[in-house]
Order: structure tokens, then C-alpha cells, then sequence
């Protein structure tokens, strides 16, 4: 049996439980520490986790509802009629803890202060402070920061939402599955070196976490081709969006960092490959 996630509402898990089972995908309930597991077997795995991912961005659809009546799940009459998850806030809260770990949601907060602070008056502080060097001759141990925190700036709100909710995702699986240290190497090589790359070939005028993120993807997809069952695999429709949006980069379509996502991209995938080695 393998975990597709975890939720911190039991009554919300059996929901989702009941569910699966009308499309064919037999589920059971696991408590664990932070909440209640739903594991299935490893063939339906994926087809698990893509209702498991679809139940987090509608978990109050009909269709829970409906699926927890059929199978009695729900109380009778006198009993509470309503099929109640908790608050919705606090079941947001519960999913964006249960999903990730320190050290993503530690980043997730960083960011999302930088952020703030960036748009209530402080950004020409906050550039000052953060941008990446203007120049090789002027870059010095003494800031050396410099080569890292670029990548924790972003410019609007689709930005830095586009690149948090795949940190998120991405980081949190990964922190889950193979501990803080494997996310701590990716988040700092593929926040300095990708840079590097960025600065090197267009400038200094750049930022936000996608080189980041795409070593997260890189990561994921090259773990996924060498164990499909892996927990980190990536379904092939994730990964051949994320290509898509890399490459309309290169053609121009948008202004992005480029070079610093082609490079995050090619660190994730180095990394999954020295780990498939350790690991065999």
C-alpha cells in the first residue's frame, strides 16, 4: 500500500475514501501522527493522487457528499444530518501543514513576509538589500548572500503565487519523502548556481524562486522515470506543462528567468540522478 496523502480531519478522509471507491479505487484510512493517511495499492497509485489533489482544490463538492450518503458514511436523521469537514480555513491550514514539512513551510513564510513587506513601501530596501550583484567586478565575499537571495524576491502576485504553490507542492512532497537535507541541497545550489547562469548570460535584473522550482520539477520527473511508483513521481501532464511554460520563455512568450530555470531544471535532475545511485 502506498500513501497518496494525508489529511488532518478524519471524517474529510473517509469523505474522500467513500468517493474513490465509486470510481473504482480501493482506499483505506491510516492514522499517522499529523493527521489521518489514506493509502491505496500501488497500481492505482497515481489515479489516487490525482483524486487526492482534486479533493484539496474542492473538498466541499456535491460529489463527496454524495459518495459518503451511498455508502452510509453519513449521520441519519437526529444524528446531524450535515457531512461537516470543520471550518474551511482550518481545513486549508490542516492541508498545507499535513502536505509539507519545517523547512517548506518555513520558505513558504519567507517569502510570502518579502512579499509584503516589498509591496507596503519597503521594495527599493528590500532590492537594495537582496538583488543580485550589478557587476563581476564588484562581487565580493563580504555579500555573498547575494548570490542566493534574488531567488526569494518576487515582482507581482501571479509570480510569486505561481512559485509558491509549486514550492508547496513539489517541496512538500520531497521534504516528506526524503527528509529536509535532500530539499536543503536542492533549494540552495538551484538558488545560487542557476543565478549564476542568469547573471552570466542576460544580467543582474532578475528574481524569484523558479530555477527553484524547476529543480524541484527536474527532481521529481528523473525520480519518477527511474520508479514510476515513487511517491515523487510526477504525472506526465504536470511535467509536460511546466516543459511547455519553460519553453515559451525561450520564445519569447514571457519575460522570465530563463537561464536560471533551465539551470534549476538541470540541477533537480543531476541530484535525482546521484540519489537513484545511493539508493540502488
Amino acid at each position: 500500500m502506498m500513501e497518496i496523502g494525508v489529511l488532518g480531519d478524519p471524517r474529510a478522509a473517509q469523505a474522500l475514501v467513500d468517493y474513490m471507491a465509486t470510481q473504482g479505487i480501493r482506499a483505506q484510512l491510516q492514522p499517522v501522527e499529523d493527521g489521518t493517511a489514506i493509502v491505496v495499492e500501488s497500481p492505482q497509485y497515481h489515479r489516487g493522487r490525482e483524486e487526492y489533489e482534486r479533493f484539496l482544490a474542492e473538498p466541499y463538492h456535491r460529489r463527496y457528499m454524495a459518495a459518503s450518503w451511498e455508502s452510509g458514511a453519513v449521520p441519519q436523521r437526529g444524528e446531524g444530518a450535515r457531512f461537516d469537514y470543520g471550518a474551511p480555513g482550518l481545513q486549508f491550514v490542516q492541508s498545507l501543514i499535513t502536505q509539507s514539512g519545517p523547512l517548506t513551510l518555513l520558505l513558504l513564510l519567507l517569502c510570502s513576509g518579502i512579499w509584503l513587506f516589498w509591496n507596503i513601501g519597503f521594495a527599493e530596501s528590500i532590492f537594495g538589500v537582496m538583488h543580485f550583484f550589478p557587476s563581476w567586478e564588484q562581487m565580493s565575499l563580504s555579500e555573498g548572500w547575494r548570490l542566493f537571495t534574488p531567488s526569494l524576491i518576487h515582482f507581482s502576485a501571479m509570480h510569486v503565487i505561481f512559485n509558491l504553490l509549486w514550492w508547496w507542492y513539489l517541496g512538500g512532497r520531497i521534504e516528506r519523502e526524503r527528509g529536509a537535507g535532500t530539499l536543503l541541497v536542492l533549494l540552495l545550489v538551484a538558488g545560487t548556481l542557476p543565478n549564476l547562469a542568469q547573471f552570466a548570460l542576460i544580467g543582474p535584473n532578475f528574481g524569484g524562486l523558479s530555477g527553484v522550482v524547476y529543480a524541484l520539477v527536474g527532481y521529481c520527473w528523473i525520480t519518477g522515470r527511474f520508479d514510476p511508483q515513487s511517491p515523487l513521481a510526477l504525472p506526465p501532464a504536470y511535467v509536460g506543462f511546466l516543459l511547455l511554460w519553460l519553453a515559451m520563455g525561450f520564445m519569447g512568450f514571457m519575460n522570465m528567468a530563463n537561464y536560471a530555470h533551465l539551470g534549476g531544471l538541470l540541477v533537480g535532475m543531476g541530484q535525482a540522478l546521484l540519489d537513484s545511485r545511493t539508493r540502488r
